[in-house]
């Protein structure tokens, strides 16, 4: 081959090598965008299948909250008995069990609000158990130590709430 034939070669192959290329980057440019829309209308549907399930999740976590806060708890948790001891147990008791019953929740929630209504939940616990170290002896007295300890602060579970309902705000 000589050179004259060498440029006719390379002269007849550029167009055809251009023109493959931009095709390949046009048919990769179609695919990645295809891609991406199927992506987008599988990410929509399953949001528009799952956002009822994460808001009942959310209502039932803001319902666990309103029941564990110091003042709907010891309104609707009675004591038994007049022992204190007994009446502290059965507050800690009560919020567990409601803690254990929406456990299930947390795979809705994210792992910052899940650990946030935890946190609520210990401290919840924590404030009646500090009440009942007093020197109250009875379970009425306890029930009203533990309310005017927490009449004049932000309980923990207002202060999950809030977080919650803002976490809900970002749904939208």
């Amino acid at each position: 081959m000589t050179g004259d034939q060498i440029f006719q070669l390379f002269a007849y192959l550029l167009p055809s090598v251009v023109v493959g290329a931009i095709s390949f980057y046009f048919f990769r440019m179609h695919t990645n965008n295809e891609e991406g829309r199927r992506r987008y209308l599988l990410h929509k549907d399953s949001q528009q299948n799952t956002l009822p399930i994460r808001l009942q999740a959310y209502e039932r976590m803001a319902l666990f909250l309103e029941r564990i806060a110091i003042p709907s708890l010891v309104v609707r948790v009675a004591p038994k008995t007049s022992d204190k001891n007994d009446y502290e147990n059965l507050l800690i008791r009560t919020i567990e069990n409601e803690f254990e019953h929406n456990l299930s929740q947390q795979i809705y929630l994210s792992d910052e609000c899940w650990n946030i209504i935890k946190a609520a939940k210990s401290a919840t616990i924590q404030m009646i158990r500090k009440a009942a170290l007093s020197e109250t002896d009875s379970a009425d007295k306890l029930r009203e130590d533990v309310l005017n300890q927490t009449m004049d602060k932000q309980s923990p579970s207002a202060t999950a709430l809030s977080y919650v309902k803002k976490e809900i705000g970002e749904l939208w």
